[in-house]
């Protein structure tokens, strides 16, 4: 939040007071980002709310969304993906997140290793950096700053549901392009083109 203070005054000789009560000064409250562990425990929370999940509408043609407010200033969505729904590879700008399976099975494919965020168009990655979890369900899991990753709904009859939370609210999301170990930056998006 952003607070304008007055212009002060010129400075001018004032005697100290005695015996007199300092002026009573108004709290400033402000809230702190949200961890990692609190971004956590808000997707698992929100995607075991079957009433919210339950009104976002599902289309077997593409992915839906539903804007929702995060905790402490976090942008959150809950997501359903038809089946074959997938993101492609990417990451989230530098911000930390989570996200929870409401509905159906999610699979994560990522990349184990920290990329550099500037200065490079594409990379050869080693064998050994490739992450899979399977997230049912009632799963979860956040990611820190550096995280690339995609999200699959592999299931060829089911939609998935989930809930995303990132802290800061995404600047930009970096799009790449995936052929065996060589991972090319295709894209940088802005909040304005999604």
């Amino acid at each position: 939040m952003s607070v304008s203070l007055p212009t002060p005054a010129p400075a001018v000789s004032v005697p100290p007071l005695r015996n007199a009560a300092a002026p009573a000064r108004t709290p400033v409250t402000t809230v702190a980002p949200p961890t990692p562990e609190q971004l956590l425990a808000f997707v698992r929370r929100t995607a075991a709310d079957p009433e919210l999940v339950g009104r976002l509408p599902l289309d077997p043609e593409g992915r839906t969304w539903i804007r929702l407010e995060g905790p402490g200033g976090s942008e959150a969505w809950l997501i359903g993906w038809p089946p074959g729904a997938e993101t492609g590879w990417h990451d989230h700008g530098g911000s930390h997140g989570a996200f929870a399976t409401a509905a159906g099975e999610l699979r994560e494919e990522s990349v184990a290793v920290p990329l550099p965020t500037s200065g490079w168009q594409s990379l050869e990655l080693a064998t050994d950096v490739d992450r899979t979890r399977h997230l049912p369900a009632g799963r979860s899991r956040s990611f820190g700053t550096h995280h690339v990753h995609q999200v699959v709904n592999a299931s060829e009859e089911r939609h998935a549901v989930s809930v995303h939370a990132y802290y800061p609210p995404l600047p930009l999301m970096r799009r790449y392009s995936r052929r065996g170990q060589t991972l090319r930056l295709e894209l940088v998006e802005r909040p304005e083109a999604w």
